[in-house]
This record gives C-alpha cells, structure tokens and sequence, in this order.
C-alpha cells in the first residue's frame, strides 16, 4: 500500500508486546478504520493473517511485511539486532530507511527498538544517544520528562541533548515558545544532587537553553519546569509510579469505602480519569525515540489495543509535526550561537 491522499504510513511492529499479536493487531486495524494513516503489520505472516481474519479486517485494509525472528525481552539489544536481522523489529525499523514508511512502533524490546533505531537510521547530528521523552498530561499538561529510560546510564552533555529534544518535544507538542528546563535533583540549589547533576548544571546554564536550574520531585507536578531533566534509570522508576497511581487509588478507596462503589467508579471514570494514566498523553507525544534521524516510538510492554491505537496517532502526529526536522533546527541554531559544539557538547 502506497502513500496516498498524504496520508502518514506507520509500521507497526505485530510480535511485541506482552499482548502481542491479538491486541496489536486489534489496535492496528482501529487505526487502519480511521482512515487517518496508512497501516504495515510487519510480522510472522501466518500469525498476523490469522489474526487479521480474527478482527474480520477486509483484504487491502492494512501492508502486511513478512518478518519470520522475534526479538524476547532479556535478550542482549546489541546482539539480538545483529543476529535476528529478519526480525519484526529490525524489519520494521529498515521501513522508514527504505522510504516505505514515515514511522514505526513498538511494544516490543524497548533496548532492541532503541538500537535498531541508532544502528539502521542513524543519529541526528549533535544527538550522541536515543532519548526517550514523554509527558504526565493527567496532572501536568504542559511537562515532559526527558530520558524515560532508554539510557539507564548518561554522561552530563548527554542531558544538554536531551534538554534540546526535550525543548523541541514541549515547543511543537504544547506550543510553548520558550520552555522552561528544569534538571530533577535532591534540592533546588545549585551544587545539590549525584555527580551527574552537579556536572550537568553548569553546561545546561551555557546551552543557551531557558534553563531554570534544578527542580525537585515535588515540583514535577506543579509544573515548575516545562522540561524535566534526570537519567533514563530516575525516570524509568519514575514513570512506572505515575502509572501505578490510578489502579492503586481506585483499590484502595473500593478496599476502604466498599459501600460507594458507584460513587468511586464515576470518580475514576469521569471525574478524575487516572486509569487512563497510562496512555492518556500518547496522543501529544508520549513514547517517541528523540535523536534518531527518524520517527520510532516506543509503545508499553502491557500494551493493549487501544493503547496501540492511541500510540499510532501519536506516531502520525509526530510526522506530521516533522518533529525531527525540527530537532535539526534546533540543533543547528544552538552550534550558530556558539552554544553547542560539534559532537553535541556543550
């Protein structure tokens, strides 16, 4: 299926993910339906024509790319790209490389996503790794946390670059004209935090960057910084906890006021919709692997069908954005001010 009527084409990667294929699968074809995008299942082609038929998809209605290996979570990412080059993955990842696709998701490996992307699309110039950025919509509409965890481990310069990702992320998603940056730490003064923090400070206060010192966890909410700053490990655990939130309050006031059941459920559901935590901010942008010269995001291990729906409007929307285009002028502008140097230092 071609490119037609400028219609966004997404590739969808059918074998990852905890729920894979059926909800992939499921989430793909709603898409499809929608008509907003052009849909490519890539995938074993048995399993994801079974599946097909299962959602009772018309012929035609989604690409199928055959991709026979599947990349399992534990496995090495480095490795597992190299030796499973027929994976669904990597398969997918070469799509937008060949032309054949503007962007590609996955609910699969986020370590083997990440360096498929690195290895077969390349860096952005002045992007030294992947970052993952995403925002907490629920709660603070107008934040997004750079790394989520693609980089459990990072060097000071290498959150500079993720700020300017970061920067573009809340520019072009919220409009914000001048975000805010804020670097997550132990204590709003300067000199306060680990190693990386400290070092991190004084090059994010030369990156030309509207740079507002550091934040603490307490602030994250409150919206104190348009753009949060930790490393991918901080946020990963981070994260993890802002989802936690919404299926452990709505337990625990069914635990303590069993008799308002009504009363919790139209709470949870109308009023404060925070079972939706989860996947509520994808359609803004949630997910996306800054850095790559392409658009990859990265969807929930637990993704569900309407999680994968809401992640491949997501996918769209950052095209459509040219998010990366933007990175790229982003970049270029700050080396022009003297404020980056080449290799993306500060």
């Amino acid at each position: 299926m071609s490119q037609t009527a400028g219609r966004v084409r997404i590739a969808v990667d059918a074998m990852g993910g905890d729920y894979a294929p059926e909800e992939i699968i499921k989430g793909a074809v709603a898409a499809a339906r929608g008509g907003e995008a052009n849909i490519i299942l890539v995938g074993q082609e048995d399993v994801v024509t079974a599946g097909l038929q299962k959602e009772g998809a018309p012929e035609g209605l989604v690409r199928l790319v055959h991709a026979p290996e599947v990349i399992k979570e534990g496995e090495a990412p480095a490795v597992a790209i190299r030796q499973k080059r027929q994976s669904s993955i990597v398969v997918g990842t070469k799509l937008i490389k060949q032309g054949e696709a503007d962007a590609f998701i996955s609910a699969g490996s986020s370590g083997a996503v990440a360096a498929s992307a690195a290895t077969y699309l390349g860096m952005v110039e002045g992007m030294e790794r992947p970052t993952l950025g995403g925002g907490f919509s629920s709660f603070a509409p107008n934040i997004v946390v750079m790394d989520l965890g693609a980089n459990v481990d990072c060097k000071p310069h290498q959150l500079v670059s993720f700020a300017i990702a970061g920067t573009v992320y809340a520019r072009t998603t919220y409009g914000i004209e001048n975000p805010t940056v804020g670097l997550l730490s132990t204590g709003s003064e300067e000199g306060k935090g680990n190693e990386l923090v400290k070092e991190a400070f004084p090059l994010l206060q030369a990156s030309g960057l509207n740079f507002i010192g550091n934040i603490e966890g307490n602030d994250i909410l409150m919206g104190k910084a348009n753009v949060i700053l930790c490393d991918g490990f901080v946020g990963n655990v981070l994260l993890k906890f802002y989802e936690s939130i919404g299926d452990r309050g709505r337990i625990w006031l069914l635990e303590k006021y069993p008799a308002f059941r009504g009363i919790v459920g139209f709470l949870f559901d109308r009023v404060l919709p925070l079972k939706k935590l989860s996947y509520e901010g994808e359609e803004e942008g949630t997910g996306v692997l800054w850095g790559v010269d392409g658009i990859v995001r990265i969807a929930h291990g637990a993704c569900s069908a309407e999680h994968m729906l809401h992640g491949i409007n997501a996918a769209r929307k950052a095209v459509q954005s040219d998010i990366v285009g933007s990175l790229k002028k982003e970049i270029a502008h700050l080396k022009e001010q003297g404020k980056l140097m080449e290799g993306g230092h500060s």
